[in-house]
Parts: structure tokens; sequence; C-alpha cells
């Protein structure tokens, strides 16, 4: 039977991941229960918690309601129902629905859990298929977590049937004994950097050199203590023995989606017509307006798209260094973005540089005396008031740009949990410049 599980934290506590953490260590009493599967869903949803994060797992066993009510009470107990924006949802897949899938169910999971990721759905999208497929589920308050809990499992059929299908990574939980949640963290940020030279690029979003700031450890107070991520299973076993912290209540390994850009739509469904706030895009333009800064520290421009129109790009304050690339940029430069649209803005994630533009256009110089000739009226050439001489038209330059071409990425301090590392996109023939 396959759990999957979801919106049963609030911004003031608890983390879906360590409810699942509980219970897969408890329901190894009932039966073998293998690796849990954390899914990130869009980012861009309004009404998420945090990392906006749906859990699953499966557990072999005979006795499948025993542990429906073995879940169903953890959930009841450990979640924030008090909040307000807590709605917990819980599905399951037992072994009649597992044993009896059909090509054309598996393909609506599919659907569900892609569209989970990338777009918006409601819980009527949900009950539409756990209806159709005749799956037990249970939910508290608005039941909205159903939604994620069924992206969640749809995901571990898909993974579980072909395990190469989709880009997957790995994260390290350890959670926090009781007492110390809500206090600050005590971690020993020097083992912290000792275990990242040991193991990047295998374990990555550690720490933030260019910024010199751990980030693997949330700030809130929920029962995380620190989650280490990597495409290694060993590398992270690794980096964790390295680091130094306060002692833990336990620790779970789960695959997941992280790391993956699969929350952007790709170029050959993105287009202006179609695209739509709370969504992610990967978009090919030109820049058509210079770099400016506004108020607050982001940095703004525009791209022409390949197809039709404008919009514009930011780089928020919190990217840091990332906005001193961005700055650099030019009209004319080619580039590929990446990022998701709010209010019709499109919030940088990442950055490739394909094409420079190296000409610009300066006033002419005068052919015998050398100096800048000025501008004699409104479409009426170039004249040198010293020596008279004239000229038509402004001069063509080639002009050194200190800009690289390549991709590039916001810092790892204000990095999404989907977004792909660059140190994960090596291409041929395509030079990536990683922050770190």
């Amino acid at each position: 039977m396959i759990v999957g599980i979801d919106d049963t934290d609030s911004r003031k506590g608890m983390c879906t991941t360590y409810l699942c953490a509980v219970l897969v260590d408890e329901l190894k009493n009932y039966g073998e229960v293998s690796t849990p599967r954390l899914v990130r869903l869009n980012p861009c949803i309004p009404f998420k918690t945090r990392g906006n994060g749906a859990v699953s797992f499966e557990i072999s066993i005979e006795k499948e309601e025993e542990v429906k009510e073995e879940v169903k009470a953890r959930v009841r107990e450990l979640s924030e129902l008090n909040e307000e924006g807590t709605n917990p949802g819980v599905v399951f897949i037992g072994d009649r629905v597992l044993n009896t899938i059909s090509v054309k169910d598996e393909e609506r999971l599919k659907y569900f859990y892609e569209t989970a990721v990338r777009e918006v759905l409601t819980l009527e999208d949900a009950y539409a298929i756990i209806t159709d497929l005749q799956l037990d589920y249970f939910g508290l308050k608005n039941k909205r977590g159903l939604i994620g809990a069924l992206a969640a499992v749809s995901f571990f059929v898909l993974q579980r049937n072909k395990p190469d299908y989709y880009d997957c990574t790995y994260e390290l939980i350890a959670y926090r004994k009781k007492d110390n949640r809500g206090k600050a963290r005590v971690i020993d940020e020097t083992s912290v950097w000792d275990a990242d030279t040991a193991t990047y690029p295998l374990t990555w979003d550690t720490v933030d050199a260019a910024n010199n700031k751990i980030v693997f450890a949330p700030h809130s107070p929920c029962p995380v203590l620190f989650g280490i991520r990597g495409d290694s299973v060993d590398a992270i076993y690794k980096a964790y023995g390295l680091i130094h912290a306060e002692p833990e209540e336990r620790k779970m390994l789960f695959i997941t989606n992280q790391g993956t850009d699969f929350h952007l739509i790709p170029l050959d469904v993105a287009t202006k017509e179609k695209m739509q706030d709370y969504h992610s895009y990967v978009l090919d333009g030109m820049v058509c307006s210079n770099p400016r800064t506004i108020e607050g520290g982001h940095v703004v421009f525009s791209i022409s798209l390949s197809d039709s129109g404008t919009i514009e790009c930011i780089a928020y304050e919190p990217t840091k260094g990332f906005r001193t690339i961005i700055r650099k940029l030019r009209v004319g430069d080619a580039v590929r973005v990446y990022g998701s649209q709010k209010n019709e803005t499109l919030n940088l994630e990442k950055i490739d540089i394909m094409e420079l533009n190296q000409v610009e256009e300066k006033n002419p110089r005068c052919d015998k005396c050398g100096r800048s000739m000025e501008s004699a009226g409104r479409l009426q050439g170039y004249r040198c008031k010293r020596c008279g001489t004239y000229r038509a038209d402004k001069a063509v330059v080639t002009v050194d740009r200190v800009l690289e071409k390549g991709l590039y990425e916001a810092p790892p301090v204000a990095r999404r949990h989907l977004s792909k590392p660059l140190v994960r996109m090596f291409e041929a023939n395509k030079k990536i410049h990683p922050s770190r």
C-alpha cells in the first residue's frame, strides 16, 4: 500500500516530512517500509506554507486497515490543526488498485503529478481521480491537502514502475528533539563548511560561499534541524558524519524531485499568449531594455520574446551577487531566462547568456581633429563645430564586454527547492558559472 500525505504544517511549526519520518519508523512494526518520497509541488502557489512539499511511502502488509488507522491517528495528533491554512489530506493506494492499475490510469496519475508541480489544481481535480480509481482517503478541515497527497502517491507509482523516468535527487533530514524546538539551532558552522568541502558537488546547497552563510538549516520553529541534499547517498552520509550539531531525535533519507527544474514549463510550450501568473517558464528572448535598479535594490530589464511580445524580468534583492551579472546585460544580448511569473513579470532563477551584443553606436569622431562630433539636430546628422566637418550617421564600433557567455544562477541563499543547481547542468559546449 502506498500512502501520501500533505498540508499538516504551518508557518508556526511542524513539518510534513517529520510526520512522514515518524510514521516510517513506527510502521516498520507492521511490515517493510520503503524509502519515502518528498515531492515539491508548484512553488508559486500563494496558499503554500513554506516549501510546498508532500510525502509518500510504501508499506508491504496484509492488514491495510490497521495501518490506515495508525496513519490517520498520527495526522490528527501532529497536524497544526489550530492554524487557518493547515488542511491535511491523506491518500491510500492499496494493493488491489496497484495490482490492477491500467495504462490509462497511470497516465492520469502522471498528468496529475506533473500538473501539480507546474500548474494550479483544484480539490475537485483530486476528487475526480480518487473517485474513478476508488482510492481510500482521509482529510481534515477543508481537505485541500488531498491535492498534494495524491500528487505524492502518483509520483511514487510512476517511479515504482519506471525508476529512471524522472530525474531525482536525495535529501537526508535530521530532526530536533522536542525540547529544543523553538530555540536557536546549535550547529558547528566550521564542521558544515568542512562537510561541504569534502562532498561538493555530490552534495549541494549546504552552504553559500559567496554570501558566507550556511543554508541547509531552516530558521523557522519547525522540527527540522538540517537537511543535506545531493546526488549521491554515500556523499550525503559522509557529509552528515562530518557535521557537529545538537542531539537529534531522528533522521530520514528521502528520494525527491528537488533540484530538477521540473517546475519549469519548457520552451516548446511557453508562449506569451499562454503564460499565466503562478507558473514557471523557460523563455528565449533578446534584451530590449537596459537593466535598471529600482527601489529595494531589485534589478529589472525587458526581453522581446522569440514568438511575440515582451516581458519584464526581475532579479530580486535577496539574489545578491546574481544582480551584478544582470546589471551587465545590455540591449541586443540574446538570453534564455528561467523563472516564475508574478504580476506579468518573470522572477529570475537562472539565466543563460547565449550571445553578447558587442556592437555599439557612438557619435562619430571628426576626421580632422579627432574630437567627438555633435548632433546637428534631429535627423540632421553630426557636425564638428571646430572643423565644420559633417557625418550623416553614427559610428558603429566593437566594444569589449566584461560579461562572459554561459549559465548563471541565483545563489543558494535565494534558491528554490526545485531549482536545479548549475553543478547538475553540465552540457557540451556550454559554460556554467555555479553560484557558491
